[in-house]
């Protein structure tokens, strides 16, 4: 692989709360504790934990808007993201194309030796 895969990263969007509060995030713009967990199934504290996990890894970063902290996802971590994303699909679509190659040898083998040995 040429892209380092951060762990914390992809755990950090490993959970469906999560991934849809950068959802949220990247289609309003920016948000808060408070209007994204009007469209969560989770309370307000469960969704400031999960910020506090989106901002250390990067994802998301806050500034201070009167008494609450507004959200906006780092496009250039998302940018990362989805980089390491594509060369991990590409690795694994490397490593499948090679067990297919090999299971279709065998198979041919098989198919070779079956009909040697009916004649």
């Amino acid at each position: 692989m040429s892209v380092m895969v951060d762990d914390d990263l992809w755990s950090a969007v490993g959970d469906p709360i999560r991934r849809r509060m950068l959802d949220l995030l990247l289609n309003d713009g920016s948000g808060t504790a408070t209007s994204l967990s009007e469209h969560l199934p989770v309370t307000r504290q469960a969704v400031a934990k999960h910020l506090v996990v989106l901002d250390r890894v990067g994802l998301v970063h806050a500034t201070t808007a009167g008494r609450e902290r507004l959200f906006r996802v780092d496009q250039n971590q998302l940018a990362r993201a989805v980089a390491q994303l594509a060369d991990v699909g590409a690795t694994w679509d490397a490593r499948l194309r090679r067990i297919k190659r090999i299971a279709e040898t065998i198979q041919r083998a098989k198919e070779s030796t079956d009909e040697t040995g009916k004649q």
